[in-house]
């Protein structure tokens, strides 16, 4: 099989979509010898196509990373800032084609990923994610390239100004089949009017041995914390994931347990700057109370997962949230939002605590009520472990990628004969 990938982003690309297609690509080529090839841009997250500040990846003819073959092309992201406000005005005052207007702000904006996704030649086109144009490219490449193909989303609909966008349920419309994160992206498709029959639920996976295997004393031990308890968030500090929340709920945290210490683990975005400022609030105490990991290689993430007593994502705005699955595959309890598709994701009370998004004190007292409770940790870790051996290991997650792009397939063959 002859799989081509259209991603805004791929390794050295930081971010879910660019992580989970990764994993993926270079899955189909180790565990079943398919070829797979990558159409991508050079931007190294989402924010580089409307901020020409931001630096670049390489361009390499031939490049091929662990057996996926890599085509990236250069983005025009010029155009961002002269229509920012443009946008924004259009949005807020209900314009006509405000959606098209907000799709060409986002990006990427690249004639060549446009053309080579329009000439592409394999057997199975799969493109991800929304809201971003190249999506479209996909959809309009469709009448060129002649091949299946599979659109996945990520989907999370309560970010109104991403997914509140009639082009991009149109899109879906048009694809052969659509490959969704979770039951909750399925059933928000089908309340829109796409077909069930046409949807796939194809969650992501995780290799948990590193996970299980990482010395919990390693981080500990570099930060002089061995006997402390631990909270970790793992993540971009993107504006929807919470992490402002996650510093006023560590106040409250401090004031009844001083002892707890904090990790924030995850790149800088341009939101950055005000976390910044929220931590120039803190005083000196709280401020040793915590620890920013901004850049780590892939094999330490597992350390920070296994230092830590519970996990916190208290992100509004998930598709699906991989970070769980690496919690839960070190044996820890989480703390997610009850918003969009974490509540899919994340059994309440069986292997993790729900609050309400954006509720600092709520998400205090979860935090506290496992810090106080050595036994519903151990319990909701326990539980969280077991749902990633039964359902999330790479090797299953990749089978059902392979097994919907084979369907595809088959069912392209078929119409052919038919026509």
């Amino acid at each position: 099989m002859h799989v081509i990938h259209v991603v805004h982003g791929y390794f050295p690309a930081v971010g879910g979509v660019e992580f989970l297609f990764q994993r993926v690509s270079e899955e189909l080529v180790a565990r079943h010898g398919d070829r797979v090839t990558v159409l991508t841009t050079n931007g190294r997250n989402p924010g580089f196509f409307v901020d020409p500040r931001q630096p670049a990846i390489p361009i390499r003819a031939g490049e091929v990373i662990n057996g996926v073959e890599v085509d990236r092309f250069p983005v025009y992201n010029r155009l961002g800032p002269r229509i920012e406000r443009l946008q924004s005005r259009a949005y807020h005052g209900n314009w006509p084609l405000s959606d098209v207007l907000r799709t060409v702000y986002n990006g990427p904006i690249s004639r060549t990923l446009m053309a080579a996704v329009c000439r592409a030649r394999g057997d199975v086109l799969v493109a991800s994610a929304f809201p971003l144009l190249h999506m479209y490219y996909a959809a309009a490449g469709k009448h060129f390239n002649r091949m299946p193909l599979l659109l996945a989303g990520a989907l999370h609909p309560h970010d109104r100004w991403s997914y509140d966008r009639a082009m991009i349920y149109r899109a879906i419309q048009s694809c052969d089949l659509y490959l969704a994160m979770t039951t909750y992206e399925r059933d928000y498709l089908v309340a829109r009017g796409v077909p069930g029959d046409k949807i796939r639920i194809t969650s992501p996976g995780v290799n948990p041995a590193p996970f299980a295997n990482a010395d919990p004393l390693a981080l500990r031990s570099r930060l002089g914390w061995e006997s402390a308890p631990v909270v970790a968030f793992v993540g971009q500090q993107a504006a929807h994931k919470g992490v402002d929340v996650l510093y006023h709920a560590m106040r409250l945290v401090w004031r009844q347990m001083p002892e707890v210490r904090l990790v924030v683990a995850g790149g800088r975005t341009n939101y950055s700057p005000a976390l910044d400022r929220i931590l120039d609030t803190l005083s000196a105490e709280e401020r040793d109370r915590l620890h920013l990991i901004a850049d780590f290689r892939e094999e330490e993430k597992a350390e920070i997962f296994a230092a830590c007593d519970v996990f916190v994502s208290p992100s509004g705005y998930e598709s699906f949230g991989i970070t769980f699955l690496e919690a839960w595959s070190a044996g820890k309890p989480v703390v997610g939002c009850r918003s969009g598709a974490i509540p899919s994701v994340v059994d309440e009370w069986q292997d993790g605590l729900l609050v309400p998004y954006q509720d600092a004190p709520q998400l205090a007292a979860a935090i506290l009520e496992l810090l106080y409770d050595d036994a519903l940790r151990a319990r909701l870790g326990q539980k969280g472990h077991e749902k990633v051996l039964a359902r999330h290991t790479w090797e299953q997650a990749v089978a059902r990628f392979r097994q919907a792009y084979q369907e595809a397939i088959d069912r392209h063959a078929a119409r052919g004969k038919e026509s």
